[in-house]
């Protein structure tokens, strides 16, 4: 009810009407004028050809004789125009681009003051016959994270498409003989260097949706009649709307702080719950029997009450801050997708080491980012500490470092596969037949840095690796802030909660850190962010580097005070269980690095068969995982028992001691079953010092546990002979696991073990594997240790066998597509010119996201 459809306005311009304007959900200029820059690429000269007959040849229609582009100049009716046109010209076999379109929006055509639908670009090709097809397209310059893009953005991007596609179906003014295509396109960046490439996927389920949702818009404003409110009653027709209120998602809305207000002034006892994002099932059970209700929920409502964090008792298995740890803190560049105003490295033991740079998305600066990062890993492993960990402040920061590293690998394979290439006298071409400008070799250091952190892009399918350590994950497994579980998001919301010492207000908390102008992530807040840009701008190099510094320095604060509360935290004795495993998993890596066999490898171009046989270890990694987690955090077993889906786990409350009976809470855990106490009032049982701990080959051993049978009473308790018997007391809550889930039951009654997954042995090299094996029998070493050199060579000599059977040829039919997107070639940016601008007004980042 607050669209601008129905009140006139943008929902920012609504918001300073109100009282409550939005400053934090504008969009950063450099984001702007970087999203800019992608739409003038997508619809300038140099790429319409390519992005047209790549999406005419995805959805395997006809080859158009040839292309050309119309632009529309986002008015309706030279749209209709320039419509017709290109319709005539297909029934000549010349297929069109057409960009900067407007359509009516649907069923709106006869409405005036209806805004128009603006699709980016659309593609008019010959139908078999005859006629027309109309592709509808939008441009979108989503950051590739480790050579993808996220699901969920992509998703977004086509429901746009499909508003466009939907509404031109229904213009009274599509030429006759001109069909709607069922498919979309959406242009996104190939690579880091923004150029665009053609995404295609049907639209019918979209079109579906987006059609539903208009009618749903079109139902009101025809209730509303001309009844819509006025400047003067605006106010108040705001004001006698219900908001479904999610801080989750609501955030990046222009009227979220005048939502929150009214949150904040209500008396309604669950106002506060839907102000700090429970789920609405969950209200009636926070008012009534709060034992229902998830621990993590529980605690988030009591810090929010009491204004002190809930410290959850976990004891600590992470590695920050310990010798062997790498941090790093980053201030990543708004106007690229892998740009970096500045970095700053700490190993420790030792001292912070900053570095700023002048051009943020050069390649040259991520070389820089890996030569710091790789000199640290050295550094430990000099002194002989085999596992390694960079500890960054959040997830973003990994991401953009592993995605930093995916790049620079992919140019340095593509460097030996052209340096093959010249041996042979073959030219060196790139993917789109084009001359390859040939690279220099990674430094030592960055080869290093860069290999660690694309074994860290496949660690992130495991749940126990932990190349790199995220600082506010870590943190909120031992503390629950008060206030927006969002907000916890942010470490420096969480340390601010968790060094708290006397009761805060979770609202004063809230707004001080979203109003200040740092971020402890790798991401900057939109002042400083324009900042940065204007002073680049502006060639003001001293006050570019003062505002990288204050970056930097605030980070590098939040994560030494995330380490000192995290140092207040006692050791847990499953830390070195964690320990061992990543040990393991970095013992592989290290015989990768050392033979450079399949160290520079990003996931998505590993083998088929090598993810396929990855699913097994993949489901032992997670069953490890969570029965250590259940082993050793109380809060997450608690909640694990709760659950009625979960066979393994129960709770059980003691009802008598002699003989010990238990009243179990679960219809699995029955008489016969022989059951383990996890946890005792809260109390994991593998904390005690009774507990004996064998970290063994093959498994984790714990010994002298409570294992034992549940027997039949005469009514519905349970009687229970554990051989080891805890200390216990009538009322005590009991946290039990069916001994058969940690496997077959050791007949000494007083051990379970945990199951060690196993070393990676598929595309990695043996510990057999030496620098010759490779050599010395290509055929039994060929999965296993094949040098990077040796493998590039052969795909090169592969690639000249295609080319010269014209399969690579560009001009080929249907076009090929580019499934590596490497960043090789041109930087389509640097040449782009787009004048400076400002987004505007109405429009927020869920706009360009």
């Amino acid at each position: 009810m607050t669209d601008p459809f129905i009140t006139s306005k943008t929902r920012r311009a609504t918001a300073r009407h109100l009282g409550f304007p939005d400053d934090s959900a504008g969009i950063p200029e450099a984001r702007w004028m970087r999203a800019m820059t992608f739409e003038s690429l997508v619809h300038g000269e140099r790429f319409v050809s390519e992005l047209l007959t790549r999406t005419v040849g995805q959805l395997d229609l006809p080859r158009p004789d040839s292309v050309r582009r119309r632009d529309c100049h986002g008015k309706v009716g030279s749209t209709a125009a320039e419509l017709a046109g290109a319709h005539q010209s297909a029934s000549t076999g010349q297929a069109t681009m057409l960009t900067r379109l407007a359509v009516p929006y649907l069923h709106l055509e006869h409405q005036t003051d209806a805004t128009a639908v603006q699709p980016d670009f659309a593609i008019v090709c010959p139908r078999e016959g005859g006629g027309s097809w109309l592709i509808m397209g939008d441009a979108k310059d989503y950051e590739r994270i480790r050579s993808r893009i996220d699901d969920k953005r992509m998703l977004k991007g086509f429901l746009q498409v499909a508003l466009g596609a939907e509404s031109a179906a229904a213009w009274s003014r599509l030429p006759a003989g001109m069909l709607v295509h069922r498919s979309g396109a959406l242009a996104v960046p190939r690579n880091a260097f923004l150029q665009p490439e053609p995404v295609v996927e049907l639209l019918d389920d979209h079109r579906a949706e987006v059609r539903a949702r208009a009618e749903e818009r079109l139902e009101m404003r025809a209730k509303l009649g001309d009844d819509r409110p006025t400047e003067a009653e605006l106010a108040d027709f705001v004001a006698h709307r219900t908001a479904v209120f999610d801080p989750r998602t609501c955030v990046t809305c222009s009227l979220f702080s005048y939502c929150r207000a009214e949150l904040r002034a209500s008396e309604e006892p669950t106002a506060l719950f839907t102000e700090i994002g429970v789920d609405r099932h969950l209200h009636a059970t926070l008012l009534g029997d709060q034992t229902q209700a998830p621990k993590s929920v529980v605690e988030q409502v009591t810090a929010t009450v009491t204004g002190l964090p809930q410290w959850r008792g976990r004891l600590r298995t992470d590695p920050a801050g310990q010798p062997g740890t790498i941090d790093v803190v980053v201030a990543k560049s708004d106007s690229a997708a892998l740009g970096v105003h500045g970095v700053a490295v700490r190993a420790n033991p030792g001292r912070w080491i900053r570095q700023v740079f002048e051009d943020p998305q050069s390649p040259l600066t991520r070389r820089a980012v890996m030569r710091l990062i790789g000199e640290a890993i050295r550094g430990h492993h000099e002194v002989g500490r085999v596992s390694v960990h960079l500890v960054v402040p959040d997830r973003p920061t990994a991401d953009l470092l592993a995605t930093a590293a995916d790049s620079l690998a992919g140019v340095e394979l593509s460097r030996l596969r052209w340096e093959r290439d010249l041996e042979q006298g073959r030219p060196a071409l790139t993917f789109d037949g084009a001359d390859a400008t040939i690279p220099e070799p990674l430094h030592e250091d960055e080869r290093l840095a860069v290999s660690f952190l694309l074994e860290e892009d496949r660690a992130r399918a495991m749940s126990l690796r932990t190349p790199i350590v995220d600082l506010r994950s870590v943190l909120a497994a031992h503390v629950t802030a008060g206030g927006p579980a969002m907000d916890s998001g942010r470490l420096d919301y969480l340390v601010t909660w968790a060094e708290a010492t006397k009761p805060i207000n979770h609202r004063e908390v809230s707004d001080r850190i979203a109003g200040q102008e740092e971020t402890p992530g790798a991401r900057l807040s939109n002042v400083v962010s324009d900042a940065l840009h204007g002073a680049r701008r502006e060639h003001d190099g001293d006050a570019y580097e003062s505002f990288v510094a204050d970056a930097l320095d605030y980070r590098i604060d939040v994560v030494e005070r995330a380490l000192a509360v995290l140092d207040t935290v006692p050791s847990s004795r499953l830390r070195e269980v964690y320990s061992a495993l990543e040990a393991d998993a970095q013992e592989v890596w290290g015989r990768r690095l050392a033979l450079e066999a399949s160290d520079l490898v990003r996931f998505s171009r590993t083998y088929t068969s090598w993810r396929n046989s990855h699913v097994e270890m993949l489901d032992a990694d997670r069953k490890c995982a969570t029965q250590l987690a259940c082993l050793g955090d109380y809060g997450f077993a608690h909640d694990k028992a709760a659950d009625a889906g979960v066979r393994e786990l129960a709770l059980a409350v003691v009802t008598g001691v002699e003989p010990l009976r238990l009243q179990v809470r679960s219809r699995r855990l029955k008489a016969g079953k022989k059951v383990v106490a996890l946890h005792v009032d809260g109390v994991s049982q593998v904390e005690l010092e009774s507990t004996t701990l064998k970290v063994q080959k093959g498994s984790f051993k714990f010994g002298q546990m409570s294992t034992g049978l549940l027997g039949e009473t005469a009514d519905t308790e349970l009687e229970w002979q554990p051989v080891v018997e805890p200390t216990l007391a009538v009322g005590d809550e009991l946290v039990l696991a069916d001994v058969e889930w940690f496997g077959k039951p050791f007949k000494n009654g007083h051990e379970i073990a945990v199951a060690r997954p196993s070393q990676d042995q598929q595309a990695a090299p043996k510990p057999t594997c030496g620098p010759d094996s490779y050599a010395s029998d290509a055929g039994e070493h060929y999965w296993c240790c094949r040098p990077h050199a040796a493998a590039e060579a052969e795909w090169s000599d592969t690639l000249a066998a295609r080319r010269a059977r014209g399969e690579l040829n560009p001009d080929t039919w249907p076009p090929l597509v580019d499934e590596e997107r490497f960043d090789v070639g041109q930087d389509a940016a640097a040449t782009a010119a787009v004048p400076p601008s400002v987004a505007p007004d109405g429009l927020t980042l869920d706009d360009l996201d």
